[in-house]
């Protein structure tokens, strides 16, 4: 650590954002005594932290448990300013220009609650077009965009992710395995090319958003194609995997990353 960043240190700010961080990345409620292990505290360092954070309804503690959680209060304060609109304006002019040009709609999707919401989406030009409504939520591990959402996250937050989603928990181990193996696939991959799970005579081509300079993956570009428009399909997938890159590079930009 230099002279500077010694300087304009912060200890407890440290801690307290060490606890919502580390709060937020596990998703299920945690005692004091798993919080201070967490971010490698002792729970006496950790217990006035605790008791601030939640006196300005940062975090919730169970009455029974006596287990924290996240409060709701920083989505309501990031919404004030949301990085989600930020993300809806840097790919909205992008996403119309792709769809334009493959003649294919196209959307952007986010990990939300466990599910895959649609953020933005847009249109074909052609008169048969696929639509998706932004807002909407799918199932994680059913969707191209789900699996390239997982495929790309960091190893430890994609355990925790699955570990409480209700579809993953339901499969059993060789489909858990099943599954591991083709999120690898899509890592080496780079990109997810297959047959829509959930409708039929659609192809979905996934590319994930803000990873290259190891930022983390910020959310996922899918072309949805209709297969009676793309008779010559085998032809034009690298052209429209091509454009679809063009498209997250010019969102990644747009943002920042």
């Amino acid at each position: 650590m230099n002279e500077k960043e010694s300087k304009y240190q912060a200890p407890a700010l440290d801690k307290g954002l060490d606890i919502l961080e580390y709060l937020s990345a596990q998703s299920i409620p945690l005692s004091q005594t798993e919080i201070a292990i967490g971010i490698e505290k002792t729970p006496n360092e950790i217990y006035r932290m605790l008791m601030s954070l939640e006196s300005r309804g940062y975090i919730l503690r169970d009455e029974v448990s006596g287990k924290y959680r996240l409060s709701l209060k920083l989505f309501y304060l990031s919404h004030r300013h949301s990085p989600m609109d930020e993300l809806r304006k840097a790919a909205q002019f992008p996403l119309e220009e792709l769809a334009n040009t493959v003649r294919q709609s196209c959307h952007l999707s986010i990990l939300y609650m466990n599910q895959v919401m649609v953020i933005i989406h847009a249109k074909s030009p052609g008169p048969i077009a696929l639509s998706i409504e932004e807002g909407n939520l799918f199932p994680l591990p059913l969707t191209a965009s789900g699996k390239v959402l997982l495929a790309f996250m960091p190893e430890g937050e994609r355990k925790t992710t699955l570990k409480n989603n209700s579809i993953y928990k339901k499969y059993n181990k060789a489909q858990q395995e099943n599954f591991l193996s083709s999120l690898t696939e899509i890592q080496q991959a780079g990109s997810y090319f297959k047959n829509s799970d959930t409708v039929s005579g659609v192809t979905d081509i996934s590319v994930p958003v803000g990873i290259e300079n190891n930022s983390g993956i910020i959310a996922c570009l899918t072309i949805s194609m209709l297969n009676a428009l793309n008779a010559d399909k085998a032809i034009q997938s690298e052209v429209i995997l091509a454009e679809a890159y063009k498209c997250v590079k010019k969102i990644e930009q747009r943002i920042g990353v």
